[in-house]
C-alpha cells in the first residue's frame, strides 16, 4: 500500500487520536484503586465527562405558585413527570416489539441479491502468459419459509404475549405505586397543614389567657405567678407552631419531590376542611378481597409468568419431532470473457432452484428432556410466586380494612374529644374572667384542648391515608384516578 506524506500523517494523527479517546472513555487511568485507605478516591477523568451526563437528567418542570392544586391534578402531574412510567412505559413498548419479532417467524423470509464481479489475470497457455478478462453480473430473491414445526413457532408467539402481558401489568403497577405515593404524601401535607392551623389556634388562645391573666394581675385579682405560668405556656405554644411549620415544610417537599419539582417549591394544596372525610367502609372483607385478587397488577404478572412458563414447556416438547421446511430462489446470470488476442464474448441465463429439507434430531445427548424439565421447574416456581403473592394481596387488603376501621372510629371519637375539649376550655375561661375558677383550671383545658385539635387534625388525615391505602391494595386506585395507565 502505498500513500502520499500528507495523507499518511493524516492517518497516523487520526489513529493516535483515537487511539486516546478509546483510553479515555474507558477508563484506563480511572481504573485505579485509591492511593490508601483513609483517603477519598478522585478521578482524573470523571469531572467533565460526569457533568455533561448529569446536565441531560435536569428537569425543568416548575409548579405554579399561585395555583391551588386538587388531589386529582397532583396525581396526573406525577404520572407525567415521574420516570419511572417512562421506564415501565418503554420496557412494555420492548416487549411489544418482542411479541412482533415473534410473529413474524409465521411468514416467509423474501431476500433480494445483486453479485458483480470484474477480474483481469494471466493464464499460462504453453510457454506463455495470456491476460484474461471475466466479468459476472447477477441477481436473484429467495424464498425462505418454515411450513411445519409441531407448533414451536406459535408457543414461542404465546411466550412474547405472556411477557408483553406481564409488562403491561407492571406498568400498571408503576403507576399504581405512584398514585398511592403521591395520595399518602399529599394527606401527610394535609395532616402538616392542619397541625399548623391547630398550633395558631392554640397560639391565639395561649395569648388570650395571658392578657388575662395580665389583666387580673394589673386589677389586683390574681398574682405574678399565674402571669408567669400563663406567659410560659404562650411560650410554649409559639415553640410548637415553629415545629409545626418546619414539619409543613418538609411534607412540602417531599410532595414537590414526587412530582420532579424542586424541593424549595412553592406548593399549594387544597385545605384538610375542604376534604370530604368518609364515614364507612361500605364493602365487606370478603367483596374487597374479591376484587384485589381480580386486578391487582403485581398478580396478574405472576399469572402471566405461569402462561410464559407452559408456553416454554410446549415449546421444549416440539424439539422432539422434525421441521419441514422450503428454501428457494431464482436469478438471472449474466457473464462477459475475454481472452487475448480472441474477440470477448457475453452470456446470460436464468439460474434457479428449490428445496424442501426435512430436519430431525435423532439423538442429543439428553439436552430436549432436560429442556422440558427446566421449563416444567420454571413453571413450578412461577405457581409457587404466584401463590405467594396471592396470600400476601390477601394480607394486604385485611391489614389495610382492619387499619380503615380502626381510624373511623378514632375519627368519631376526636370528633367527641374536640367538641367535648372546646366547651370545657369555653367554660373554664369565661369562669376564670369572673373569677369563680383558678388559672391552672385554664392552662389545663387549654392544653386538653391543643391535644383535641392535634387529635382530630390527626384523625382526620389518617382515615384519608388508610383509604387510600386499601383502595392500593385492592388496585382501586387505577380506576378511580384521572391518571393514564395504558402505554
Amino acid at each position: 500500500m502505498h500513500c502520499s506524506n500528507e495523507w499518511c500523517f493524516r492517518i497516523v494523527k487520526g489513529s493516535v487520536r483515537g487511539l486516546f479517546l478509546f483510553l479515555f472513555s474507558t477508563g484506563t487511568w480511572a481504573q485505579q484503586v485509591p492511593s490508601s485507605p483513609d483517603r477519598i478516591w478522585q478521578s482524573p477523568a470523571a469531572g467533565s465527562s460526569f457533568r455533561k451526563l448529569a446536565s441531560r437528567l435536569r428537569n425543568d418542570f416548575k409548579l405554579s405558585p399561585t395555583e391551588i392544586y386538587s388531589l386529582p391534578q397532583l396525581i396526573d402531574i406525577a404520572e407525567q413527570q415521574n420516570p419511572e412510567t417512562r421506564g415501565a412505559w418503554q420496557s412494555a413498548k420492548e416487549q411489544a416489539a418482542a411479541l412482533g419479532i415473534a410473529r413474524s417467524e409465521l411468514y416467509p423470509t423474501l431476500a433480494a441479491t445483486a453479485l458483480g464481479e470484474t477480474s483481469r489475470t494471466g493464464v499460462l497457455l504453453f510457454s506463455s502468459f495470456v491476460n484474461q478478462v471475466l466479468g459476472f453480473g447477477e441477481g436473484e430473491v429467495t424464498l425462505s419459509y418454515t411450513a411445519f414445526d409441531f407448533g414451536a413457532r406459535l408457543d414461542r408467539i404465546a411466550r412474547a404475549r405472556a411477557d408483553l402481558l406481564s409488562a403491561n401489568f407492571g406498568f400498571n403497577d408503576v403507576h399504581l405505586r405512584i398514585i398511592f405515593q403521591v395520595m399518602r404524601l399529599y394527606y401527610q401535607l394535609l395532616n402538616a397543614n392542619g397541625q399548623r392551623r391547630a398550633a395558631e389556634a392554640n397560639l391565639q388562645n395561649a395569648r388570650a389567657v395571658e392578657e388575662a391573666a395580665q389583666a387580673r394581675l394589673d386589677h389586683g385579682l390574681a398574682t405574678l405567678p399565674d402571669v408567669l405560668e400563663a406567659r410560659s405556656t404562650r411560650a410554649q405554644a409559639e415553640y410548637d407552631l415553629q415545629t409545626t411549620i418546619g414539619s409543613e415544610e418538609t411534607a412540602s417537599g417531599d410532595l414537590a419531590t414526587t412530582l420532579m419539582a424542586a424541593p424549595s417549591s412553592e406548593l399549594h394544596i387544597q385545605g384538610i376542611d375542604a376534604m370530604s372525610v368518609p364515614k364507612e367502609l361500605g364493602e365487606t372483607i370478603h367483596d374487597l378481597t374479591a376484587r384485589a385478587l381480580e386486578q391487582r397488577p403485581d398478580l396478574l404478572a405472576r399469572l402471566a409468568e405461569i402462561q410464559g412458563a407452559e408456553a416454554d414447556i410446549r415449546q421444549a416438547r416440539s424439539a422432539y419431532y422434525p421441521n419441514l421446511g422450503f428454501q428457494g430462489h431464482y436469478g438471472f446470470l449474466r457473464a462477459y470473457g475475454q481472452q487475448t488476442p480472441l474477440p470477448g464474448a457475453y452470456g446470460g441465463a436464468p439460474d434457479y432452484d428449490a428445496q424442501l429439507t426435512l430436519s430431525w434430531t435423532i439423538f442429543d445427548g439428553g439436552r430436549r428432556r432436560n429442556q422440558v424439565e427446566q421449563s416444567r421447574s420454571a413453571e413450578k416456581a412461577a405457581e409457587a410466586r404466584a401463590e405467594s403473592t396471592r396470600d400476601q394481596v390477601a394480607d394486604e387488603v385485611w391489614r389495610a380494612y382492619s387499619n380503615a376501621k380502626t381510624a373511623l372510629r378514632q375519627q368519631q371519637s376526636a370528633t367527641v374529644l374536640l367538641e367535648a375539649s372546646s366547651t370545657s376550655y369555653n367554660a373554664a375561661f369565661e369562669s376564670y374572667n369572673l373569677g369563680v375558677r383558678n388559672l391552672l383550671d385554664v392552662l389545663s383545658a387549654q392544653r386538653a384542648l391543643a391535644q383535641a385539635r392535634s387529635a382530630d387534625i390527626t384523625a382526620r388525615s389518617q382515615v384519608l391515608t388508610d383509604f387510600a391505602d386499601l383502595a392500593y391494595r385492592t388496585a382501586d386506585l387505577l380506576h378511580r384516578s384521572r391518571g393514564t395507565t395504558k402505554p
